[in-house]
């Protein structure tokens, strides 16, 4: 897979926010047949940071109701990536 095809778009929410400043985590939104290693690949080259881990998780799209029908959102990947210590990313920092 294509490194630019892997990361979609950062995630940004409380809760990530915290896991930046707590644990030096940092959360993408990334292709849903990208693998850990085509993830790490994808966040050194592009980014340029030595990567440590990188942890997955799968997120099912909320059920919502439309008028009298139900509908779905679409289903995406969360990649929780941890970077080496006084590794950082410049795009979170003002964030």
């Amino acid at each position: 897979m294509d490194i630019y095809s892997v990361i979609k778009e950062p995630h940004i929410t409380e809760k990530a926010n915290v896991q930046k400043e707590a644990h030096n985590q940092v959360t993408f939104k990334v292709h849903k047949r990208a693998n850990k290693i085509e993830i790490k690949k994808a966040v050194e080259a592009l980014l340029k940071t030595k990567v440590l881990e990188v942890r997955t998780v799968n997120v099912r799209g909320k059920k919502r109701r439309m008028g009298l029908k139900m509908g779905k959102r679409p289903d995406w990947k969360k990649a929780i990536v941890k970077l080496a210590p006084g590794e950082n990313i410049e795009f979170f920092e003002g964030v």
